[in-house]
């Protein structure tokens, strides 16, 4: 039999449960027991960005056109997304997180995984997973509920997370490992979705049980064929291999034009409103930029791109956007999507200060006596008079996959 990792799982996942929409059912009580759909713009083409138990029991599932969510399920009430709620239980069940360990990573918006190997003498983990459940209700809402996955590393505790939803709380362990695998069809496993399934049936590995018996050599030859394939062989036995940072590499914002006949003026102060956006993500990494890159696609399904890399590091709305808006005037017409991105990103420290002088060191204090007045007050409290407008359309979004703009 292969070798699995025999340690005592030390690793917790904590997965709030439809996440938002429970947020929504929390903050509006009369919406507690229907089916809720929240969505992030109300046009006909809107997609359902999550959905109450109450709606995916009616088959109403993400990325569904919410007319045709409306149909599987009668009476569907329509939220459009709040973010500054979602934030708010984000810091909470981060706060409730932290009191366990310090080594807490919030993996998104709605999940975050704990790590108890240098925290001597804990109380067992199950019962650690039932207080936080407790806690989140208490803390939070009588409408949260959340699962929570125990495992000898991250991806198994994230696995046994998704074993019994909603509410629910499953440890997996080198003992049960097999019979958990067995339940399981290959897209349940995290980092499975249908294209590598089909790369895995075309090798003969058609169950996780499969995958879990394939060979490292197999796999890592044959299948992946890449170390991917040796890091799935330890993966899949409980050996950790995800327990690593991400770096920032660019920050940036896109956004589907509301209407598809505005004007070229009228999506500049659109791209504008980007880049504060993009501005302000930029400076809460405690980054500078030396490039912007800008696309555009077309109706016609084209694709139009731009960029410039500066010699010298910014980190202003005012510098992001002068470039943005100068590669946007060679942008194609009949546009219905843009974006930007700032990319070469350095960090922001008083080296860099000095070294580029006071030119610099005059625009930063003035850029951050603005972020000051907007995180004190909100959000574009002080934008630019050109996105005066722009505000009704070019709302915040929900950032589902990543926390480092939380």
């Amino acid at each position: 039999m292969s070798t699995y990792n025999t340690e005592e799982p030390l690793i917790m996942h904590v997965d709030l449960n439809s996440a938002f929409a429970s947020i929504e059912q929390q903050s509006r009580p009369l919406l507690r027991g229907r089916p809720v759909a929240v969505i992030n713009r109300r046009v006909e083409s809107t997609a359902i960005v999550t959905a109450s138990y109450e709606a995916k029991a009616r088959g109403v599932k993400v990325g569904m056109k919410f007319a045709e969510a409306a149909r599987l399920a009668p009476g569907l009430v329509a939220v459009e997304s709040d973010p500054a709620k979602y934030r708010f239980v984000y810091k909470k069940l981060m706060a409730i997180l932290n009191d366990y360990s310090a080594d807490v990573v919030m993996k998104s918006i709605d999940e975050g995984v704990i790590d108890f190997h240098h925290i001597p003498n804990h109380r067992p983990l199950i019962e650690i997973g039932y207080e936080i459940k407790q806690r989140l209700r208490d803390e939070v809402g009588s409408a949260m509920r959340c699962n929570v996955g125990i495992g000898p590393n991250r991806f198994l505790a994230k696995t046994a997370a998704g074993l019994h939803k909603p509410d629910g709380l499953d440890v997996i362990t080198a003992d049960n490992l097999r019979t958990t695998y067995e339940t399981m069809k290959l897209t349940d496993l995290t980092g499975i979705a249908e294209h590598m399934e089909q790369r895995l049936n075309a090798v003969g590995i058609d169950t996780p049980i499969q995958f879990l018996d394939a060979s490292a050599v197999a796999l890592q030859k044959v299948v992946f064929k890449s170390i991917c394939g040796g890091q799935w062989y330890e993966r899949l036995r409980g050996f950790e291999v995800d327990n690593y940072k991400t770096v920032t590499k660019r920050v940036g914002r896109q956004y589907v034009l509301e209407d598809r006949n505005l004007t070229h003026a009228e999506i500049a102060s659109r791209l504008h409103h980007l880049c504060e956006s993009v501005g302000s993500r930029l400076r809460g990494q405690n980054k500078l930029a030396r490039g912007v890159y800008v696309y555009a696609k077309t109706i016609q399904h084209q694709y139009w791109h731009g960029s410039r890399m500066c010699q010298l590091p910014f980190y202003s709305d005012q510098t992001i956007n002068s470039i943005a808006q100068q590669l946007f005037s060679k942008a194609p017409d009949l546009i219905k999507e843009i974006g930007v991105h700032c990319y070469g990103l350095v960090d922001d420290d008083d080296s860099q200060m000095s070294l580029f002088g006071d030119i610099l060191a005059r625009e930063h204090q003035l850029v951050d006596a603005v972020d000051d007045i907007n995180q004190r007050f909100g959000d574009r409290t002080v934008h630019s008079a050109s996105t005066l407008d722009t505000g009704e359309f070019v709302k915040s979004k929900i950032p589902f996959g990543s926390t480092r703009y939380l």
